[in-house]
């Protein structure tokens, strides 16, 4: 019966591919930025809070976690170049982000700081207000101050931003999703919200 299963499941895979195929070209669709892909899978999303875009990708992103196969990991990059905001004050919620990532609060976070800026229209000017925000997530300021300075909150914020850099040339604006790190997904005019999420996973299952 497993063996079964098995087979079934790898026919579903395999029609899946074979229609997407026809479906999403290289050029209109996607590009190919990489001659191999990277040896694990993973959708990478390069977003900023201070994004409207971004904030609105939200639900799409929570579909693409879900459809994703299991085997495929999901990151999210913030930038730091945008211009709403000095890169100091991005750098803060980077590294805020990462501090919900260690606290096992990531998505709450997220959407907190999110929320604040284009839902509240509040301003972010510091640490201050990040703190002020996690509190709302049932996180205390010196819980907040504790992990913000750890050393695996510094490493973490160290590895986005040289995500960041790595794929610079590529991402000039963002919300955009750089997959196995060969893929970059381009979302053409009259794409539907279904089309984007499938696409983007999609390109998840090549190599």
């Amino acid at each position: 019966m497993k063996k079964f299963l098995g087979l079934m499941f790898v026919t579903c895979l395999m029609a899946f591919n074979l229609q997407a195929q026809e479906l999403w070209k290289e050029g209109t669709h996607y590009k190919v930025i990489a001659e191999e892909a990277s040896e694990d899978k993973n959708i990478t999303e390069f977003f900023s809070f201070w994004c409207p875009h971004c904030y609105n990708f939200e639900p799409l992103v929570e579909q693409m976690k879900a459809k994703k196969s299991k085997d495929v990991k999901f990151e999210k990059v913030h930038v730091n170049f945008m211009g709403s905001a000095g890169p100091d004050v991005q750098d803060a919620a980077t590294k805020a982000m990462m501090v919900g990532r260690t606290l096992d609060k990531e998505q709450e976070a997220i959407m907190a700081i999110f929320e604040h800026i284009h839902k509240s229209r509040k301003l972010i000017a510091g640490t201050e207000d990040l703190q002020k925000i996690f509190a709302q997530i049932g996180v205390s300021e010196e819980e907040f101050n504790k992990a913000y300075k750890s050393f695996a909150v510094n490493g973490q914020f160290k590895k986005n931003n040289n995500t960041v850099q790595e794929f610079r040339r590529h991402v000039s604006g963002v919300p955009n999703f750089i997959v196995n790190g060969k893929y970059q997904a381009t979302f053409a005019r009259g794409m539907s919200a279904d089309d984007i999420v499938d696409l983007v996973v999609w390109l998840s299952t090549l190599d």
